[in-house]
């Protein structure tokens, strides 16, 4: 039977008579001067309570809305403005087998609210039904959950953002950094230690000039939606790290702000933090997560969307709505089928790139989002929607073209206009240069920009985001000093965490004394980094991989806010030598548009064309034919030249532009190898820019012998240059 238990009515004190039915339009609570306009989409509720608090975030009043527009509830309350603290009671019926979830005695976080002015405290009361009891989520908790409820907060958006450069980056002149707030700034001795690991500590001078000496054209954020840390980890002791856990979509994470006391300081610390970065030239990309909340399966709390309209905002089983569809692992899936869903999302772009002036967004587990029934359609509303808008039409759109459902790996898939994270470049560089045999064809099609996978969708190589690290996994040093995993600290007793690493310890498990290993993980690091810049594409890095971070072999960092995961800046020798070559390699690759083409091939019947833009080669001098790539695979030797005469090269401004001619000498066989370069080049005039072995080797100054031949150390990376 249905549910529809009251709640104790408290004080309601303001005057009906100065209240107004406002507007469905802006959705959330918008402050015009003289009041706030308060609207809330709730489709299939009876009854919708508006409920304002103290700045102590007690004494609660209460206003019944009393109009409601095309499944928007909504009022005008004149007299209040920012900073004043608020939430919803949300009436209707409780059936969890028809899925419908209404309690009244839940206060709930209204998912338009721009800014949490009280974080929540978990207590059984946030559930909606009661713990313990065995009809577990069917049973009905009429508790109230105030005391311990996440509350919005009414802000005030004005910002000076006179001054401003905001920076456009060419998509084919790109170099991504993926960071966390937090773990990038708390350890760095040069940053003021109230600022060490907030928004002001990514805007700080040192984060900047570090992030300019590795030539970084776009700052990618690890989630910085409001989020909550999850139960199981807090009483654990532990931390959501990551923030893959969001429960509002507009509101910025207050644990990042330099003074998380004052909640209306966090909107201006960030846009501070924006504007800093653009004025530096460094556009601002979020990690988004869309596909699901921190609300969890039938099993999870009521904060918000579950009380507010379960239907509208879940996909739940079509023959058992009591239960979620779950395509992310994470308990629950946002509908994106539902138009106020999609509405909510587009509605969140669109505020974080007209009032946050972000310029970008990578998207959790796209795959997902776009799924109409259960397969991913490319034709579905949720691209439809994003194409038509202009004000994201500028931006970058970076998807993780995976989730967890049938189907759900779509890597090359994803249409026009989008950029994806390529695993299969992440998984063909590892094993590559791990020594595994049969993949000369892949490394090949990978380090020319992936065309199996995006010129058929007529992108540019571009639209790959090359990478070898990201947050989720080993990080470059852990790549190359272990075998396994060890996430014995997450608590799991290191269930979690994937095993397939494709990584290698060169010999033993962690650290080691042994000099031979330790120059073999270093030059193994210096093979990923060449490889991560010099191939076509956008690379992407992970942050600290440059410092040479460690986290011990933990794979799965998602809970260890802890030295496990933050950014150490006392370098030693070996590190700092390591920090200096990939900073070298970085601005080599922006001086030379000719590894970073904008096309994969230009059709201009007008445009010189070369006998070949690339062109491929055997150790012994030879050009590979089919036969070689049909039968090479023992083959771990090969020599890629890229023509610098190429029509596909772009300048800055679009331009055609001609380049130095390279070849990449590529040696993932466990013994030194002499590769002859061909006849049919240049006899004479190519310069040794880069060799992994050497890495103190200068910049194009040794020439290489006349006879033609290059010594390829073990397992190592020659980067050739000619100029015409």
């Amino acid at each position: 039977m249905p549910v529809t238990a009251g709640v104790t009515a408290i004080s309601t004190n303001h005057d009906r008579s100065h209240q107004s039915a406002g507007s469905p339009f802006p959705r959330g609570a918008n402050w015009d001067g003289q009041g706030v306009n308060f609207s809330l989409f709730s489709e299939t509720s009876e009854s919708v309570e508006l409920c304002l608090f103290d700045a102590s975030g007690s004494n609660e009043r209460r206003i019944r809305i009393r109009e409601r527009t095309s499944g928007a509830w909504h009022i005008y309350v004149p007299g209040i403005g920012p900073g004043q603290l608020y939430g919803y009671r949300v009436h209707g019926p409780y059936v969890p087998e028809s899925g419908q979830r209404f309690n009244p005695n839940k206060l709930l976080l209204d998912p338009y609210a721009k800014a949490i002015g009280r974080q929540l405290k978990w207590a059984d009361e946030l559930f909606g039904y009661h713990l313990g009891d065995p009809d577990g989520d069917l049973s009905f908790d009429d508790r109230d959950s105030a005391p311990f409820a996440p509350l919005g907060l009414v802000v005030d958006p004005s910002f000076d953002w006179s001054g401003e450069r905001r920076p456009s980056h060419p998509l084919h002149e790109t170099v991504i950094y993926e960071a966390h707030v937090r773990g990038m700034s708390y350890l760095h001795p040069d940053i003021p230690s109230h600022l060490r690991g907030t928004y002001a500590g990514i805007a700080s001078e040192p984060i900047i000039k570090h992030l300019q000496s590795l030539g970084i054209t776009a700052l990618e954020l690890m989630p910085v939606h409001y989020f909550l840390h999850d139960r199981h980890l807090v009483d654990k002791g532990l931390r959501n790290y990551w923030g893959y856990n969001t429960l509002g979509f507009f509101a910025l994470e207050p644990g990042y702000a330099s003074n998380s006391q004052d909640p209306r300081d966090v909107i201006r610390e960030f846009k501070e933090m924006v504007k800093a970065l653009h004025n530096a030239g460094i556009e601002v990309i979020l990690d988004v997560v869309y596909n699901h909340t921190a609300e969890g399966n039938h099993a999870g709390p009521t904060l918000s969307f579950r009380g507010i309209d379960n239907l509208a905002y879940y996909r739940v089983m079509p023959a058992d709505p009591r239960h979620y569809m779950d395509f992310t692992g994470c308990g629950n899936t946002l509908n994106m089928v539902h138009p106020h869903s999609l509405q909510l999302l587009m509605d969140s772009l669109r505020y974080w790139v007209t009032e946050m002036h972000v310029d970008g967004f990578r998207f959790d587990l796209a795959s997902a989002l776009a799924r109409e029934l259960n397969e991913v359609d490319q034709l579905g509303a949720f691209f439809d929607t994003i194409y038509q808008d202009p004000t994201l039409a500028p931006t970058k759109l970076i998807a993780e073209p995976w989730d967890l459902g049938e189907g759900g790996y779509q890597v090359g898939n994803f249409p026009l206009g989008w950029m994806e994270w390529n695993g299969k470049y992440r998984d063909t560089l590892r094993k590559f240069w791990k020594g595994d045999m049969g993949l000369h064809s892949d490394i090949a099609t990978r380090l020319a920009g992936s065309a199996d996978l995006y010129e058929t969708t007529r992108r540019h190589p571009s639209a790959s985001i090359n990478f070898v690290t990201a947050h989720d996994g080993f990080t470059l040093q852990d790549l190359v000093s272990y075998d396994d995993k060890h996430n014995a600290a997450n608590g799991e007793e290191n269930r979690d965490g994937t095993d397939d690493n494709s990584s290698w310890n060169g010999g033993a498990e962690g650290p080691t004394d042994d000099a031979g290993i330790i120059e073999l993980r270093e030059r193994q690091k210096r093979n990923f980094w060449c490889s991560l810049m010099f191939a076509q594409g956008s690379p992407m890095i992970s942050g600290g991989d440059e410092l040479s971070r460690t986290q011990n072999g933990n794979n799965n960092g998602y809970c260890q806010d802890s030295e496990t995961s933050w950014y150490h800046w006392d370098l030693d020798a070996p590190r700092a030598a390591f920090l200096e070559f990939a900073q070298r390699v970085v601005h080599y690759r922006k001086q030379h548009p000719n590894f970073h083409r904008y096309a994969f091939y230009d059709s201009d019947p007008e445009a010189k064309h070369p006998d070949k833009n690339i062109v491929w080669f055997r150790a012994d001098g030879k050009r590979m034919v089919a036969k070689d790539w049909e039968d090479g695979g023992w083959m771990r030797t090969l020599g890629m030249f890229i023509n610098g005469m190429a029509p596909e090269i772009r300048d800055g401004r679009g331009q055609c532009a001609e380049d130095a001619d390279f070849l990449l000498l590529l040696n993932a066989y466990h013994e030194p190898v002499s590769f002859r370069i061909s006849h049919q080049l240049y006899p004479s005039g190519w310069k040794v820019a880069f060799d992994t072995a050497r890495p103190t080797l200068p910049v194009e100054q040794e020439a290489v012998k006349r006879n033609r031949l290059v010594s390829l150390a073990a397992r190592s990376f020659v980067v050739l240059s000619h100029e015409r």
